[in-house]
């Protein structure tokens, strides 16, 4: 599998909230079986070990047998490594986001009148009989 593929696979299982839920209890708890997270999840016991298993093929966590379950346990290291290649992406966003916004308030400060034409138009319009605002316009003088 090449890295782009890795990376795909982490976001993907990251995306789930029931998965997110679990590298979270799994994280205050230490470790913990399918059966002990089902106590505090929404879904079935299945529903849990499915996702376990979907957090083990992509790193997150570790699985060891102990008798008739299988106990896991966060893996600290690609944890924190996930959290920055989150954080970077965030990072690359907020730059993006940022020269947008730079760009459009460019081209919204080049298409705006500036006010002394803007007085300049308000004033030739009022001249003219054609400022709505003036009174000669509105018929009262």
């Amino acid at each position: 599998m090449n890295h782009s593929s890795d990376d795909d696979d982490l976001w993907e299982a990251m995306a789930d909230p029931t998965r997110r839920k679990l590298l979270d209890l799994l994280v205050a708890r230490g470790q913990a079986t399918a059966t002990t997270l089902t106590a505090d999840m929404p879904v079935s016991r299945q529903a849990i070990s499915k996702h376990l298993s979907l957090l083990q093929r992509v790193g997150l966590i570790d699985g060891h047998r102990e008798g008739r379950e299988v106990r896991y346990e966060v893996r600290e290291q690609r944890l924190a490594e996930a959290t920055s290649a989150l954080s970077d992406v965030a990072n690359r966003w907020d730059r993006r986001l940022r020269a947008i916004k730079q760009l459009a308030e460019q081209a919204h400060a080049a298409n705006a009148p500036t006010s002394a034409a803007t007085e300049g138009d308000r004033s030739s319009r009022h001249r003219s009989g054609l400022d709505p605002a003036s009174p000669s316009s509105s018929g009262l003088v």
